[in-house]
């Protein structure tokens, strides 16, 4: 069923990875691990799209939802690397408009941190405004913070990437979907898009949704929450999307070819633990330097942490853009509440249950991407699954 390679020393991921589709309902999908620079499993399989029947190949990208929010941030490091981007520097400053509503002194940390109390917009976006660029930008710059900055802590599901995007693109001047092809997925050879090219929009596996939550089971609270108050946070972060109308918007060629910077990257597993490669060893892999050991200190170091996250409503734990290890299990069945990377680790869920990160010290980064989604907010048994395994190749290092 599986193709690819896998290092001797990792054949028991491959039996787990096997494992997915014959126990746990996985459809299409593919893995991918590198240790010290060398790629360890490369592995895919499955379907790609269940309407044509046609298979997961060795270059299937697919969409990889919230996991599009460690390659903009990478992109903030980068820059932070050069010594154009500090840190603890005021929005404003790169970004003159956002010092409306009270924003004057938000440092850049706390929207890499998600304390920048702007995890939603509340003017209620129109079908299709997602789309535009300036339009967003325009609307967050002048909206007031939910909360007195810095204070609390929401995840900004869906203005993260437009908010650090647009300091990005004043700092270099180049749009952020260029910025990252020039800078990172060139270097690096990465089969991950900004902004797919359209030549390669038959690569693209259709995502299939999760299944119903099974009947007794209690729908995550955020999503209780939305449902029954508009007005909430996690109504206008997760419902207000400014997408176009039509359930399937995520899969038209239109949402794979723009820029939609929280969660519209296209990629695979491969392109994942290769972009994450030159942060597992000390910021540079292949000859290409993106980082230097500090930057990496900034960004596998906890920033921010919280019991209740005013988003997810669930305690969440993130360094500058990228989340930590957080165990949320036993409040709900099946781990779909958690990130289980090991302290060490740093990268960044998406929706559904795909994750990339790297391990400084391991040496290791990590990718699986797949189109059947899993419930809940972080991510399920299956990828759970696969990375403990892979820790158990490593010698039995803990998770």
């Amino acid at each position: 069923m599986l193709e690819g390679t896998s290092d001797p020393a990792f054949a028991r991921l491959g039996e787990e990875f096997e494992r997915n589709f014959t126990d746990r309902k996985e459809v299409g999908a593919c893995l991918c691990v590198t240790v010290d620079g060398r790629t360890v499993v490369d592995l895919w399989g499955g379907i790609a799209d269940k309407y044509s029947g046609r298979p997961w190949e060795r270059d299937t990208l697919v969409l990889l939802w919230s996991c599009t929010k460690g390659a903009v941030a990478l992109c903030a490091h980068v820059l932070h690397a050069k010594g154009r981007l500090d840190y603890d520097q005021p929005v404003s400053h790169y970004w003159p408009e956002f010092a409306q509503a009270g924003k004057g002194t938000i440092p850049v940390r706390w929207i890499l941190n998600h304390q920048a109390g702007l995890p939603g917009i509340r003017t209620r976006l129109k079908p299709g405004e997602l789309y535009d660029w300036s339009r967003i930008t325009e609307l967050l710059a002048a909206q007031e913070p939910y909360w007195q900055p810095g204070t609390r802590q929401g995840y900004h599901a869906q203005t993260f990437g437009h908010l650090i995007g647009e300091v990005i693109q004043r700092i270099s001047g180049q749009g952020l979907g260029d910025f990252f092809r020039t800078e990172i997925a060139l270097p690096l050879e990465l089969d991950l898009y900004l902004g797919l090219p359209s030549q390669f929009e038959d690569r693209v596996a259709p995502i299939i949704r999760a299944d119903p939550t099974p009947r007794g089971e209690a729908l995550p609270i955020s999503e209780r929450v939305a449902a029954q108050d508009p007005d909430s946070i996690p109504a206008q972060a997760f419902l207000n999307s400014g997408r176009r109308t039509g359930a399937r918007d995520y899969d038209s060629p239109e949402a794979h070819q723009a820029v939609l910077p929280s969660g519209g990257a296209i990629g695979n597993a491969r392109g994942l633990a290769r972009m994450y490669m030159p942060l597992a060893l000390g910021g540079a892999a292949t000859g290409v330097h993106l980082a230097d050991p500090s930057t990496i200190a900034e960004m596998s170091a906890v920033s921010s942490a919280t019991a209740i996250d005013a988003t997810l409503l669930i305690p969440t734990r993130f360094s500058l853009g990228y989340w930590k290890r957080v165990d949320n299990h036993a409040g709900r069945p099946g781990q779909q509440d958690s990130v289980l990377i090991p302290e060490s680790a740093f990268g960044h869920p998406g929706m559904g249950g795909s994750i990339g990160f790297a391990d400084p010290e391991a040496r290791l980064s990590f990718g699986y991407v797949m189109n059947k989604q899993g419930r809940g907010v972080g991510l399920n048994d299956r990828a759970h699954s696969l990375i403990e395994t892979t820790y158990q190749c490593l010698g039995g290092r803990a998770v």
